[in-house]
């Protein structure tokens, strides 16, 4: 059974080796794009000077307003607990686009764009670069590979512990030990099979969360596993009047100011909470999932709270989608948690790399030298 599952380890991570590599470190280059980026856009997102007040939301977001291009409209607005940083105001598009307003003096700072270290490093991860075809029904060849891969890749994590179970105690020692004083070979082989034991749970865990974006049918079983039929969810799905288009010059951000106020006296000092049409968002926090929030609906016109959606209460397809995302990028318990994913996440794409090279070594090195030993036939 163990040279069963040798030969699998071996021959699914051949021709698969180098798109985990791949997949494994961009992974990781992403895991602190956050703070990275807030650090390099500090500009756009942080004030001038703290004031005594910050001016109206209705005010700024006017002001926001004839600085859109064409075709953007404001979906909403975060305000931050940190009155260093700027009122992020979120735009309809692109994708998760936002632009920043100085909320004392009520300069819009701009919309900074995602920087293309990490655009690339997003493309790479998720498509290999590639384009997503126009054609509804054309295959997506670079999301299939990056997929393929990683479903290989939970098979090649499984069938390495099996590979790895060592037969005595001496040996889980050799096995759970890295040298680092007895030559290059040696520390590779330990920091392939060593190294590789410590964050197989880590990657296998980024593995299976992984592929709920990378196939539809692995995404209805997974969900399935944990009570959710994400069809039906789907199908029975209410539709929602909130954040709906604005229409001609009409804007609820009067009502907005109030909804700020009233949210704030009931829930206090937040982190941050974010204001869209009829909808206060206001982020648990603590550790576990970190898209779990409770709304506050309030009345467009007045600001009045008129019901509220706990996070607690609310359905479980809504807590496993954002179990799923927190467990696939490592955040659900902070900043301890995501630099163990980082961790792991490099590990995993050196794992390929010395597979290569012990099995060149053995395959071809040696064999070579074998050969050499051999007496020579007349």
């Amino acid at each position: 059974m163990r040279k069963f599952f040798k030969q699998i380890h071996i021959w699914l991570s051949i021709p698969f080796g180098l798109v985990i590599s791949l997949t494994c470190f961009t992974g990781a280059m992403l895991i602190f794009e956050p703070e990275i980026s807030a650090k390099v856009q500090s500009d756009y997102q942080r004030v001038e000077r703290v004031g005594l007040a910050p001016l109206p939301i209705d005010e700024l977001l006017r002001r926001v307003e004839p600085t859109l291009k064409e075709g953007q409209r404001i979906t909403g607005v975060t305000i931050f607990d940190d009155k260093e940083l700027c009122y992020k105001v979120g735009l309809s598009e692109p994708k998760h686009a936002a632009t920043y307003v100085d909320q004392y003096s009520g300069e819009v700072k701009g919309e900074p764009e995602r920087l293309e270290f990490f655009r690339t490093m997003f493309r790479l991860h998720r498509w290999l670069m590639d384009e997503r075809p126009k054609e509804d029904n054309a295959i997506f060849w670079g999301k299939m590979i990056v997929g393929v891969s990683t479903l290989m890749f939970a098979i090649i994590i499984l069938s390495g512990i099996f590979i790895w179970i060592p037969k005595s105690i001496k040996a889980l020692k050799n096995r759970t030990t890295i040298a680092i004083r007895k030559g290059w070979h040696r520390f590779w082989y330990d920091m392939h099979v060593a190294g590789g034991i410590y964050a197989t749970l880590l990657l296998l865990a980024m593995a299976l969360t992984g592929l709920t974006w990378s196939f539809e049918w692995y995404r209805n079983d997974f969900y399935r596993l944990f009570g959710v039929d994400l069809e039906a969810t789907s199908n029975n799905a209410p539709k929602s009047a909130r954040g709906g288009k604005q229409t001609g010059t009409e804007t609820p951000y009067i009502a907005w100011e109030h909804a700020y106020n009233n949210t704030r006296d009931i829930v206090g000092d937040v982190e941050k909470l974010t204001i869209a049409r009829g909808t206060v968002s206001v982020p648990c926090g603590g550790w576990g999932n970190q898209r779990a929030v409770d709304k506050y609906i309030f009345d467009e016109k007045t600001g009045e709270i008129t019901a509220t959606e706990l996070y607690a209460d609310s359905d479980r397809s809504r807590k496993v989608r954002g179990w799923i995302y927190s467990v696939h990028v490592g955040n659900w318990g902070g900043i301890l948690t995501r630099i163990l994913w980082f961790l792991a996440a490099m590990l995993g794409a050196t794992l390929p790399l010395t597979g290569y090279y012990l099995w060149i070594r053995r395959k071809f090195v040696r064999k070579g030298a074998r050969q050499q030993e051999l007496p020579s036939r007349k």
